[in-house]
């Protein structure tokens, strides 16, 4: 198990990477988050992830122990709770596994936000860049500092679980995002972990491709080859809806990728052994790039890619009606936002959900200026914009 999880966050450092854009583009360019985050929301008053975002569905997500999650709507500290909060003069750090791509810096920002609501003061953010020593390292330094809150990221959940114990041990209130070190117990050793609805958003890429295939066709799937819950959960959706939902649909090829960058690699032999593949659903926003490589040099003009995470390439291609025709995207400034929240329910002894998800968007050509300002809480590139126009 250690080994995958290394595996899985060593591809989420090649994904940050791919993200900033093709060959050395920078997505902090993009300003994919305002740099006065706090500007966004409202200065009094409760604190809720945004009332704009969807509402009403089901989250279909389940935790890394298998909990049934609780919507992140259902989160709120009233102003008493804040007023009290705020007594405590309390300090927070935020433990990242990596902190240099459009997903860290936005549930930063939320967690900076809405931390400066509550009155508490943010002490450190630290960025192992995907070293489980070097998490070890920073929770150690941190906790010098005497927090009264670690907002965190595992990068493995092996490796790193005595440090978050050393650090429970020691008073800390622990929030989690996606995912919880072994051997560590919700209410317990922890107050909660908060995620995005993969699961929902593997069943919005479904739904995005049906629609454009009018119901009929055969499909490929580029999924993670590696055991784990996140990745498999938005894998397993698309595929479930696929085959329950559109019977018309035939899933006739599978690939695994091991790296963000194999997504090329393995959508070429995919659509050689498959030349009349009718659409490709890749697991995120990367490995979707490199299908979309493959499929121009392959010379299939219409093929339907749909994937998951609003990233500013793939965000571009659909904003130019290109081949990607949508996705599931995360809600990362508002699990922030959420993450934070949990926090404060700790400080008050309120009890907290386990497991808290915050609420699936499905993005189109359509919508995606909208949802850009949702996911991001700032409005979308230039090019994107223009794209869209």
């Amino acid at each position: 198990m250690k080994r995958l999880f290394s595996v899985f966050f060593v591809v989420l450092l090649f994904s940050s990477i791919a993200l900033m854009g093709c060959g050395k583009s920078n997505s902090k360019t993009s300003s994919a988050v305002s740099t006065n985050a706090a500007a966004d929301d409202p200065t009094t008053g409760s604190i809720t992830i945004n009332p704009a975002l969807p509402t009403g569905g089901q989250i279909l997500s389940k935790g890394p122990h298998g909990e049934t999650a609780v919507p992140a709507s259902t989160l709120k500290l009233t102003e008493a709770d804040i007023a009290k909060i705020k007594k405590g003069h309390y300090k927070a750090a935020l433990v990242m596994h990596y902190a240099g791509n459009d997903w860290a810096t936005a549930q930063i920002a939320g967690l900076k936000a809405t931390f400066k609501r509550m009155g508490i003061d943010v002490i450190a953010v630290t960025d192992a860049q995907f070293k489980a020593e070097k998490q070890v390292s920073d929770i150690e330094t941190v906790l010098a500092k005497k927090p009264d809150i670690i907002v965190s990221i595992p990068v493995d959940a092996v490796s790193t679980a005595d440090a978050y114990k050393k650090a429970a041990e020691a008073g800390v209130k622990l929030v989690f995002m996606d995912n919880a070190p072994n051997g560590l117990q919700a209410g317990k050793d922890y107050v909660s972990v908060v995620s995005a609805d993969n699961y929902g958003n593997g069943v919005a890429a479904a739904d995005i491709m049906a629609k454009q295939l009018g119901g009929k066709g055969n499909v490929g799937v580029v999924y993670h080859d590696a055991d784990f819950f996140v990745t498999k959960q938005r894998t397993d959706a698309f595929e479930q809806t696929i085959k329950e939902k559109y019977p018309n649909i035939k899933i006739v090829a599978r690939g695994g990728i091991s790296s963000p960058n194999d997504g090329e690699k393995v959508a070429s032999g995919m659509l050689t052994k498959n030349p009349n593949l009718d659409g490709i659903f890749a697991v995120w926003d990367v490995p979707a790039e490199g299908v979309l490589a493959a499929a121009r040099t392959a010379g299939k003009q219409k093929l339907v890619i749909t994937t998951c995470d609003l990233g500013t390439n793939v965000a571009l291609d659909i904003a130019q009606n290109g081949l990607i025709k949508g996705l599931g995207a995360q809600l990362p400034y508002d699990q922030g936002i959420s993450e934070a929240i949990l926090a404060g329910y700790s400080l008050l002894g309120k009890q907290a959900p386990a497991y808290v998800a915050v609420p699936p968007l499905s993005v189109t050509r359509d919508n995606i200026l909208k949802s850009w300002k949702l996911v991001y809480h700032t409005n979308a590139p230039d090019t994107i914009q223009n794209a869209a126009k």
